[in-house]
């Protein structure tokens, strides 16, 4: 196998996207789709997911709320039946959670933010574990963040969440690799869209500072000065599924244009 074949993924995988619909999970989803892959996406927002299929014919698609047990057993068990098993998990469901002191915080913001984000992927690796193990090509990637390696100042049930992401990726990778799956973390830097918008929007209405000002902020922290684009995580997901990737795992990899604080 040449050097180019090998940075690309196999054509066949079957590929689940959790929150696949939109942002992060769509570039995901269609880049697996363009490496021939067969995929199916679940996400919470039925128009997405809606409008993501009109364009995506072949993709398959659920409606789910990852943090609920028995909608994820649904999930999996459509997965199983449509895609015939799994190779790639793209653990990718998340929200951003309330911007915050700690003490302003209600607790029904903090179990939330815990329950999708960090919950959610335990309950769908849990449910994906035996379909993965049976693949010859099985590979989880968590879509943690660059909150996952610093600390975060007012959105601490998210970077909580986060890091504890990273905690399962490597204790997966050490339980599963010998069963010859590879689990990795992506840590996503500010990813351009609307979820950064809103979160920069209610970091600067908490901080007393325009929008603008705020928004800078973020840049000023980023060494490379600029954001990163939803089609960089997925070139690294695309990578990390790939022969080139075969040996990599138990490894949380920034795309981030290296964020020096948040």
């Amino acid at each position: 196998m040449n050097m180019i074949k090998r940075m690309s993924p196999h054509p066949g995988l079957r590929v689940l996207v959790t929150a696949g619909a939109s942002g992060i999970g769509a570039a995901i989803a269609r880049g697996f789709l363009e490496a021939e892959a067969k995929v199916l996406i679940c996400d919470i927002d039925d128009g997405a997911l809606q409008c993501f299929a009109r364009h995506h014919r072949e993709v398959a698609v659920v409606k789910a709320d990852i943090s609920d047990e028995a909608q994820v057993d649904a999930l999996l068990e459509t997965t199983a039946r449509k895609l015939g098993g799994l190779d790639v998990l793209i653990n990718n469901a998340g929200i951003a959670g309330p911007t915050g002191a700690i003490d302003e915080l209600s607790v029904e913001d903090i179990r939330r933010t815990l329950d999708i984000d960090l919950m959610g992927q335990f309950l769908v690796v849990r449910r994906a574990a035996p379909l993965l193990r049976a693949s010859e090509a099985g590979s989880i990637i968590n879509i943690s963040s660059v909150a996952g390696r610093l600390g975060y100042a007012l959105r601490t049930p998210y970077s909580a969440a986060k890091w504890g992401i990273v905690g399962l990726t490597q204790s997966l990778a050490k339980e599963m690799g010998p069963d010859g799956v590879r689990v990795n973390a992506i840590l996503p830097g500010v990813v351009r869209g609307a979820r950064i918008e809103s979160v920069i929007r209610e970091r600067a209405t908490a901080s007393g500072v325009a929008y603008e000002e705020m928004e800078a902020q973020y840049l000023s922290n980023i060494s490379l000065r600029r954001m990163v684009e939803p089609e960089d995580v997925a070139a690294m997901a695309l990578f990390l599924a790939s022969p080139g990737g075969a040996n990599i795992s138990g490894q949380a990899i920034s795309v981030c244009g290296n964020v020096e604080n948040l």
